[in-house]
């Protein structure tokens, strides 16, 4: 299947992450760069989310947590957890990242390369995230080197 390409402006919007392990944590820190308002259920909690400056609820999952959220991120090592948070956003309406299983993901959230103002994102549809981290890897050797000969450009011009 393929997926449409999309970067989301979440500056200040609401986004729900369940689970408290180091799965929601990449997924949150992420989030937070992006400005994201985010909150956090889960009945246990690593103790880096709170340096994050997110809002931690600290117990299992209900239904009612999903009120009005932009994006829902399914983050628990329970597959039930992960069903019924899926369950909840699509009678909602709301699209939901299920971390372990593809099939139930209304959007992925591919690997990406920040470099200034220039962000790369590469996907593999799901099929593949080794794959996606390693072009990533290989992209950020790219623009390095690129860096260093626009460097000696920019210099060679500064001399002449």
């Amino acid at each position: 299947m393929l997926y449409y390409p999309l970067f989301l402006k979440l500056q200040g919007e609401a986004v729900l992450v369940v689970g408290g392990g180091r799965v929601a944590l990449r997924k949150c820190k992420k989030l937070v760069e992006a400005g994201a308002r985010v909150t956090v259920v889960s009945p246990r909690i690593l103790p880096e989310f709170e340096k994050l400056g997110v809002q931690v609820v600290a117990r299992e999952f209900r239904p009612s947590d999903i009120e009005s959220p932009k994006l829902i991120f399914a983050a628990t090592n329970r597959r039930e957890v992960n069903a019924e948070v899926k369950r909840c956003a699509d009678a909602r309406g709301i699209p939901v990242n299920v971390a372990d299983c593809l099939e139930e993901c209304s959007f992925l959230v591919p690997a990406t390369l920040e470099r200034g103002n220039v962000q790369i994102a590469v996907s593999t549809s799901g099929q593949n995230p080794r794959l996606a981290k390693q072009l990533r890897i290989h992209l950020e050797k790219l623009l390095a080197e690129l860096d260093k000969e626009s460097e000696r450009v920019d210099h060679k011009h500064a001399t002449s």
